[in-house]
């Protein structure tokens, strides 16, 4: 085949794949569904460990490679070329990949079953646009605790990267080998580590005494998430919420337990907050919530300032409600 020949193949191969390019990224805005690399570096960030293997050169699936470390944006999720900036280079790699020509290894970082181009952008995207299901790669594994799969979204992989190093921050799969904690929005680790910070800091005041991060984080755990979780639980919140986590949950209580605190007393407990988000939420007769909230009321009868004040609101509601 004549050089002619070759330039114009390639020239079509590269107009091809970058109209499916923009196509693709057309479909996305209606269907919800990113067609964005997953840039290394918001993964990176969130990893407390720094350690890297050296696994040499090997042969690794093209389909499993979902990221860059620094062309996330010039190439789609299937590698397809988005500006025709790298169309020189494209070329010129498909014209020797198609002569068969002898092209270096790509470099690349694997965390769990991915990968992350750390150089060949442009190769990875030559070869499966040629229709290649593998790609020789030089690997360096960054080792994780949750698995990492190509069939993850960018906010999957992020929260995999994201629980492993909360794992690795506070060994709670050790401590309490039944705990899981899954959160379905990238950022809310970081808030419940200083949730632990927060506690061990109050636990040291109580005992007069220092505490150590294992001890701070095994009694979050069992004095504060798991009453929390159970608070939600039997204030019916969940059902509002399909397809949210009881970790979600206990962080929406939380916050909205300090807003009640800051607004009325430290009489609020997670009960009473939980409460208080399930009637906010409720679309049923308003005696079912203040049912729940007087069952978290502990003593003699006695009702706190709060609780008279949310039932006044309740009651106001459903007044409004019936005269409407």
């Amino acid at each position: 085949m004549s050089l002619i020949h070759e330039a114009a193949d390639s020239d079509r191969r590269f107009n091809d794949a970058r109209r499916r390019a923009m196509f693709n990224d057309t479909m996305s805005i209606l269907t919800h569904h990113t067609t964005t690399l997953v840039p290394f570096e918001a993964v990176r960030t969130r990893l407390r460990s720094t350690s890297e293997i050296q696994r040499g050169t090997q042969m690794i699936p093209l389909d499993a490679i979902v990221g860059s470390v620094g062309r996330y944006r010039d190439f789609t999720r299937e590698f397809l070329p988005r500006s025709a900036n790298v169309s020189e280079r494209w070329r010129r790699l498909d014209e020797a990949y198609n002569r068969m020509d002898n092209i270096p290894a790509i470099d690349v970082y694997k965390l769990g079953d991915v990968y992350f181009v750390r150089d060949g952008n442009h190769r990875v995207s030559v070869a499966r646009t040629n229709g290649s299901t593998f790609i020789e790669a030089t690997v360096t594994e960054i080792p994780l605790k949750t698995p990492v799969t190509p069939d993850m979204n960018v906010d999957g992989i992020i929260l995999a990267v994201e629980e492993a190093d909360f794992l690795e921050r506070t060994d709670l799969n050790q401590l309490r080998p039944d705990a899981s904690i899954k959160f379905t929005a990238p950022g809310r680790y970081a808030q419940v580590l200083h949730h632990i910070e927060v506690h061990r800091w109050y636990l040291g005041l109580e005992r007069d005494a220092e505490i150590s991060y294992a001890e701070a984080v095994a009694s979050w755990y069992d004095n504060v998430y798991l009453p929390a979780v159970e608070a939600v639980r039997v204030s019916g919140l969940m059902a509002d919420f399909p397809g949210r986590t009881d970790a979600d949950l206990y962080l929406w209580t939380m916050l909205h337990l300090a807003d009640l605190q800051d607004q009325y007393s430290d009489a609020v407990d997670p009960s009473m907050a939980a409460s208080d988000l399930a009637r906010q939420q409720a679309s049923g007769p308003v005696d079912r919530v203040v049912r729940a909230v007087k069952g978290f009321v502990a003593g003699d009868g006695d009702v706190p300032p709060i609780v008279e004040d949310l039932l006044g609101k309740y009651e106001a509601r459903e007044n409004d409600a019936g005269e409407g």
